[in-house]
């Protein structure tokens, strides 16, 4: 079954919230300060719960996008430790519901150990991994959980048969991928992600959001209807790549529509 550990990403799914809007952005990208701002800036927009993604040199998940942005970060010089030091200054200002989304590479060198207890103390509150499979998470997992971090498991077109068996040990939030491939806007969502989230509901309550390819507020909303929330993060990026260390303002604009139509389902 299902377990409860007792962080903050509940909040982001509470009843009386309606659904969940989920944002993603890199870390350091274009530097720690903007990031930091634009964080802040989501919150204030409505997002209910936001993902920094730790900067790697081979995010195999990503699209052109969010890969760009991370050689932008890692150029700028952005390490772990930087990001951690980002949420601390955030923390300072805002209790949101936050994840790392990463990979295990960065996360192993550091020494789970280490890591996870830095999420502890800093209130990092999950970590979305998408290159552990399901059958090898337990390493990670036991780290994690001692720290009251969540592991958050993944549920992908192919993952078929496995579906509930992921679902049945899921924490926090499970992360529906809408389609196959990598992250990157898409125009039309066609994966039956209503017969996916059925097999999960068979097995647990732990609430579902949909990422990949969602950029616009129709697509949010009829993501929304079809789960617990819905996950944008190229989108967000493509607007902090055009607009650099201004674009706080446009991100605001931007998630409040995302917002308002996630919650009007």
């Amino acid at each position: 079954m299902s377990k409860k550990l007792n962080n903050k990403i509940s909040k982001a799914f509470d009843n009386t919230n309606k659904k969940a809007f989920i944002g993603f952005l890199t870390a350091g990208d274009p530097d720690a300060d903007s990031t930091v701002n634009f964080i802040l800036e989501m919150d204030r927009a409505g997002c209910d719960l936001i993902e920094i993604g730790i900067p790697f040199s081979d995010p195999t998940a990503e699209g052109v996008v969010i890969q760009e942005a991370n050689i932008r970060s890692l150029g700028n010089g952005m390490t772990t430790d930087g990001v951690f030091d980002i949420v601390k200054r955030v923390r300072e200002k805002s209790d949101i519901p936050l994840c790392f989304m990463t990979y295990a590479n960065p996360v192993f060198h550091y020494g789970y150990d280490e890591f996870f207890s830095k999420c502890e103390e800093l209130g990092v509150d999950g970590i979305i991994v998408p290159d552990i499979p399901f059958e090898e998470k337990e390493e990670m997992e036991g780290p994690a959980n001692a720290h009251n971090v969540s592991v958050i498991s993944m549920v992908s077109p192919t993952s078929e048969a496995r579906i509930k068996n992921i679902a049945e040990g899921a924490d926090g939030f499970i992360y529906v991928v809408s389609s196959m491939g990598v992250t990157g806007v898409r125009n039309e969502i066609k994966t039956d992600i209503e017969g996916i989230v059925k097999h999960i509901r068979e097995v647990t309550d732990t609430p579902c959001a949909i990422g990949f390819g969602i950029s616009t507020p129709e697509q949010a909303a009829d993501m929304a209807s079809k789960s617990d929330g819905a996950i944008v993060g190229s989108a967000i990026v493509r607007i902090i790549e055009k607009y650099g260390k201004d674009a706080a303002p446009y991100l605001y604009d931007y998630i409040k529509s995302m917002k308002d139509a996630v919650a009007s389902v």
